[in-house]
């Protein structure tokens, strides 16, 4: 695909303080695409179901831009203890994240949102809900062009071949399952699923729990097409740690959702 979306040799007057050529990566341009499309959607509907202004909804992006990143590079540590442990800086110099880093270390951040601005905990997280999917669905359109979270080698009419050699992908020039789109595909029906749910919701975090339910049940699915092995396995090679940290999500989102709707139904 198209790793990098353009790049221009830097102007003079700069040319002390930058690189020869000034790059713009596909994968940074479309997370940015993804942060600006949340914070509109945000920023509307955090005013209108709870009266937050633009500077806190601004407030609370940012914070979850800064949590995600923390919590993403965090958890890449799991993938390969023994190699970052003993070179931090990789953390840093590597461009990947890893999501659900960054879903767990932003539920802090949210938390402690919440309590500031006391406002109804289950309820707001419904909203969460849209804007994380929002934002994921072009980090994974981002994950397409750059290369990364690649497939597994494919030889369907639907597979991709990535020849470019600043892509991520591995091999090159070998047809892959593009489980990016797979990813993205499946992020934009969740998005039209909640919406759907939205107008018939049974009881406030229906949305959230939903979220996390199906897209970490898509998630293992898709897991078993993923070829970037980097990501870390367990038990003996064959269980991904994407797929057991579904699996935890999986059952701890079913037993919230029937304790919701249970204490809705009394």
């Amino acid at each position: 695909m198209h790793p990098i979306l353009f790049q221009f040799k830097t102007p003079p007057f700069l040319a002390d303080f930058l690189p020869e050529f000034i790059t713009i990566y596909s994968y940074g341009a479309l997370i940015l695409i993804g942060v600006i499309c949340a914070f509109l959607f945000l920023r509307k509907n955090a005013f209108k179901e709870f009266g937050l202004s633009e500077d806190d909804s601004q407030s609370l992006l940012m914070g979850l831009i800064v949590m995600s990143v923390l919590g993403g590079k965090f958890f890449m540590i799991f993938e390969n203890p023994s190699y970052y442990l003993s070179n931090l800086g990789a953390l840093i110099s590597n461009s990947g994240f890893v999501f659900y880093g960054s879903l767990i270390f932003s539920m802090g951040f949210i938390y402690w949102f919440i309590k500031k601005h006391k406002l109804p905990a289950w309820q707001f997280m419904d909203l969460i809900a849209f804007t994380t999917v929002i934002v994921h669905f072009f980090g994974r359109l981002g994950c397409f062009f750059a290369g990364c979270c690649h497939g597994i080698q494919s030889h369907g009419p639907l597979s991709i071949v990535y020849s470019d050699p600043a892509s991520q992908a591995s091999p090159l020039n070998t047809p892959l399952y593009p489980t990016q789109l797979y990813s993205s595909a499946m992020l934009l029906s969740i998005f039209l699923i909640l919406n759907w749910v939205k107008k018939r919701k049974a009881f406030d975090g229906q949305l959230f729990l939903l979220y996390l339910i199906i897209y970490a049940t898509g998630r293992s699915i898709i897991e078993e097409f993923r070829g970037d092995e980097a990501r870390g396995f367990l038990f003996d090679s064959w269980y991904s740690n994407s797929q057991f940290i579904s699996t935890l999500i999986i059952i701890f989102a079913l037993f919230l959702y029937w304790k919701l709707s249970k204490r809705k139904s009394l």
